[in-house]
């Protein structure tokens, strides 16, 4: 991506959005971060606002827009999925994608939006941010940006840990994931940096990153 990177980093306080602004920082961006949570980051080119995605009214005018969105807030099993995870991640792309500076919009989803296990509404919401990731994909393709999805499986976060830090489940798991192991939050952000900053070309595409589990199994494990 040609001139300064300028990234726009919801949900940046902690789990992958956190890994996603460090690893940008890291790569020399300017990032602006969104979240319900205060700052966990100190750094100078690090600015972080306190506004709850699902409330448009919330959002902070940013100047510059950036020209890099990792759109990551989302909520797991709450009374507000679909409100955060959905209509949130829409009100973001609205408000700061749609500029001729726009280089690239990356939307976090999830595996569970391929197999529609889990959590019903986490589910419904996130397999509509897939859809909607379409819809901007090719309203932003007249601007040269590319939008795309990730979609993961197991992630070693904190929200995981009623099954990572349970060993029973947590073999459970691992007897249906191929590759017997979850991702970290760095390996995500690695994920996020290459679709982001060094992808030009693939754009409307979702990319599964669960260890090949959906791809032979249909299993979800959960306490109860």
């Amino acid at each position: 991506m040609n001139g300064e990177l300028i990234a726009l980093v919801t949900g940046a306080s902690r789990g992958i959005g956190r890994a996603a602004a460090l690893k940008y920082l890291i790569g020399g961006a300017k990032v602006y971060g969104i979240d319900v949570l205060e700052s966990s980051i100190d750094h100078p080119a690090y600015t972080h606002f306190v506004a709850d995605v699902s409330k448009p009214e919330t959002l902070p005018e940013l100047d510059p827009l950036p020209n890099i969105i990792f759109s990551n807030a989302g909520l797991q099993n709450s009374p507000d999925d679909i409100g955060v995870n959905l209509r949130g991640t829409i009100n973001v792309a609205e408000k700061y994608a749609f500029h001729e500076r726009i280089g690239a919009v990356l939307f976090n989803a999830s595996a569970s939006a391929h197999s529609g296990f889990e959590f019903p509404e986490y589910a419904a919401s996130k397999a509509g941010v897939i859809g909607y990731m379409k819809n901007v994909a090719a309203r932003l393709a007249k601007y040269g940006a590319v939008v795309n999805s990730i979609s993961p499986g197991g992630v070693l976060t904190a929200s995981n840990e009623p099954v990572t830090s349970d060993p029973e489940l947590w073999s459970q798991i691992m007897a249906v994931t191929p590759l017997k192991k979850w991702a970290t939050e760095s390996e995500i952000a690695e994920w996020v940096w290459f679709l982001t900053v060094v992808n030009r070309s693939a754009s409307g595409i979702d990319v599964l990153i669960d260890n090949g589990e959906l791809g032979l199994n249909s299993t979800f494990v959960w306490p109860g």
